[in-house]
């Protein structure tokens, strides 16, 4: 059955409403991604070596010279033929890395299955970016409760999809925030990889810590092949 059937004058009355209460949300939300940026952080104590397309890797080489560093903890475990058909669309809707970059921000897939299973699925999907790390034999998951332990089985294990985020000051690397669940739903276009960052979209009109970095808005922002390297 279809919604109500109205007038122009009567449509264009209650849409404005709707955007009313929309820029309610869109306010409200901005509240929530300043008192994000205001979180406390923890160190990474541990050393975790990760394989990836040109070798074994650090946390630290994640980053790629970044400063902050988005994890999406794809579900794929090692017995697995394929990946989560859930994580699949997220990484279908994933923003262009060089917009990130630009933000001084990396992004990458980790999962636990072999890289070669990895490679052959980013293959089937036609994936080019971003890049995808296997962390087959370390407890990285299991240290990010990406992959959680059965009480009574320490043996059984089972996958969680989400998304860390990480600061790197100097040598050190901080986690900031983490995320799964329906909580990931939302996540596509640059805005949302930055929302979760400590730096967030680095523009003057965010409320951010004091020497936070920011620039003017809409002055960064190219198209993804004209960023300077």
């Amino acid at each position: 059955m279809l919604p109500e059937i109205v007038s122009m004058k009567e449509w264009l009355c209650a849409l404005e409403q709707q955007v009313d209460r929309e820029k309610a949300f869109t306010r409200a939300r901005d509240d929530l991604n300043a008192q994000r940026r205001r979180l406390p952080m923890v160190k990474i104590d541990r050393e975790y070596t990760f394989a990836g397309p040109s070798g074994p890797a650090s946390l630290l080489d994640l980053f790629d010279g970044r400063r902050q560093l988005v994890v999406y903890h794809f579900m794929f475990a090692p017995e697995w033929q394929a990946g989560c058909d859930g994580c699949s669309l997220v990484v279908d809707a994933m923003t262009h890395p060089a917009h990130l970059n630009a933000r001084d921000t990396s992004i990458v897939l980790v999962s636990r299955a072999p890289l070669d299973k990895l490679q052959k699925y980013r293959e089937r999907m036609g994936w080019r970016y971003p890049t995808w790390y296997s962390s087959q034999g370390i407890d990285f998951n299991r240290d990010m409760g990406a992959t959680l332990v059965e009480p009574n089985d320490p043996a059984k294990t089972s996958e969680r999809h989400g998304v860390s985020v990480f600061l790197r000051d100097e040598g050190n690397i901080y986690r900031t925030y983490f995320n799964g669940a329906r909580g990931v739903e939302h996540l596509g276009s640059l805005w949302t990889y930055l929302d979760l960052t400590p730096y967030g979209r680095q523009e003057f009109w965010e409320d951010s810590p004091p020497g936070w970095p920011q620039t003017e808005p809409y002055t960064w922002n190219r198209r993804h092949d004209e960023y300077a390297e």
